[in-house]
């Protein structure tokens, strides 16, 4: 649950501040509610679409190859999950100030409301297509239930979108980089956790021979079946019996996420000053 909260929590606030931003440079243009409305709607539909499809695929890889289907999905969750937090860090300042620009010029008459349903439409589309496959890949590591990520989905979803609301509002100042900073950890843990669990069913399907044999287990010190022991599963990873293959994936991965946000913060950090914008 609590990873389905996460993945659900931060995409919800991501599609929220490219509402909110629209939102905030079209206050009092006529029928902008109607055109982002219908952008939204749009865009939940296409993510309606992308699950109804990943559900189909699941079904034609059952019995035999239903391993190597699920260690395909969790190793492309970890690809998605290692872009998305390099293209964030990369551009999160950037996004809100181009969003911005954009509803400036519907205003001034030089772009069409429908440019504001084109930009809520595909924001949602892709922050909802990033959770279908973020929480089948959650699925398919095992460990949790359809009613807990349900649950930890629906509690994302409320969360995010109080958060976002507020934010739009004014009501609360928090810093983005430190919000995202947080949730971003959490991801990247969580994708290590994926990519681990990945080479587990890869070993299960036969596709690895060697690193496959527990170095260790602690099941008798925390039990992967605890409710303690499924937390730090779902949401970091744990194994009780992890084998090398694990630990490799789930370490470059890690390592992987550090070298990236290094480099796009040293890419930052040579930006000359006038081109560097505020957050």
């Amino acid at each position: 649950m609590l990873a389905a909260f996460v993945i659900v929590f931060r995409e919800v606030i991501e599609a929220g501040l490219v509402v909110g931003v629209v939102l905030a440079a079209t206050r009092g243009l006529v029928d902008r509610g109607r055109f982002i409305a219908g952008g939204i709607l749009a865009g939940f539909l296409g993510a309606c679409g992308v699950a109804f499809f990943a559900g189909a695929i699941a079904d034609l890889f059952e019995g035999s190859g239903q391993e190597t289907l699920n260690a395909g999905v969790l190793l492309v969750a970890v690809a998605m999950l290692i872009w998305h937090n390099a293209w964030m860090a990369s551009h999160g300042r950037e996004l809100a100030q181009s969003l911005k620009a954009v509803g400036e010029e519907v205003k001034a008459g030089r772009k069409s409301l429908m440019a504001l349903a084109i930009v809520c439409a595909v924001a949602v589309l892709r922050e909802g297509s990033e959770v279908v496959l973020f929480l089948y890949g959650v699925a398919a590591a095992g460990q949790t239930t359809a009613s807990s990520i349900i649950v930890g989905g629906l509690i994302g979803i409320a969360g995010g979108a109080v958060i976002s609301a507020l934010l739009y509002l004014g009501l609360i100042a928090i810093p983005l980089r430190y919000l995202f900073g947080v949730l971003s950890a959490l991801i990247t843990l969580l994708a290590a956790g994926l990519a681990a669990q990945a080479m587990r069913f890869l070993a299960q399907g036969g596709w690895l021979a060697n690193w496959v044999t527990p170095l260790w287990n602690t099941s008798g010190i925390l039990s992967e079946q605890s409710i303690p022991g499924r937390i730090a599963h779902v949401l970091f990873g744990y194994a009780s019996q992890p084998s090398a293959s694990e630990l490799l994936a789930y370490g470059m991965v890690i390592v992987i996420m550090l070298v990236i946000r290094r480099i796009v913060a040293e890419g930052r950090g040579h930006q000359p000053q006038g081109a560097r914008i505020s957050a």
